[in-house]
């Protein structure tokens, strides 16, 4: 094939879930029957890495130094609801009516990995807790290994500067049926139980 075409494949497949017949498919699709679509995702890509970083309070993705929601003066800043990626700031954004803050960890606690309190910058997040009006802290990491500690870990940290901690809740999908869930995901439904 032309270098250009392999470079473009090549490109593509750094996408999470893309391999290369999925790359493939998605260069021949913008070069035989979408090539504004093609230059118009050039263009947006272009702009983007040069002027999307992280905000400097809440460290989600943004073109100015402090994104709109840390601005709003409308959201709650004394409730703090702590992520681990911008993705998840949107996915709260678009499912819920959450009026608070958000603090991005931008990974989770890993010491395999090499990840810990300092790769995710939770000395800044301590100092947001000790500076700022913050009252609550949700803790809204994912329910794997590394969230769970991850969340025990913040929870510690926020006991330690007077903050309430809570978890939001983990089990019971809406619409899911018992006998299908995993252990895991009934464990954590029954331990999390509340009042009816």
């Amino acid at each position: 094939m032309e270098a250009a075409l392999d470079e473009l494949i090549a490109a593509l497949r750094c996408l999470p879930g893309v391999g290369n017949k999925s790359a493939r498919r998605m260069a021949l699709h913008l070069l035989e029957r979408d090539r504004g679509g093609a230059r118009r995702l050039a263009r947006a890509l272009e702009v983007a890495a040069e002027t999307i970083g992280h905000c400097s309070v809440c460290r989600t993705l943004t073109a100015s130094i402090t994104c709109p929601r840390c601005q709003d003066p409308d959201r709650d800043a004394g409730v703090v609801c702590v992520v681990e990626t911008p993705g998840d700031v949107l996915a709260i954004e678009a499912a819920t009516d959450f009026r608070g803050q958000f603090h991005v960890l931008l990974g989770r606690l890993s010491p395999l990995d090499g990840i810990g309190p300092e790769e995710l910058g939770l000395d800044r997040l301590e100092a947001r807790l000790r500076d700022a009006p913050v009252r609550e802290l949700i803790l809204a990491t994912n329910a794997s290994v590394e969230g769970e500690v991850t969340a025990h870990y913040i929870a510690e940290m926020a006991a330690r500067q007077g903050v309430r901690a809570t978890r939001i809740a983990q089990g019971v999908p809406a619409g899911g049926e018992l006998e299908y869930l995993d252990a895991g995901t009934l464990t954590h439904a029954l331990s999390g139980r509340r009042d009816y």
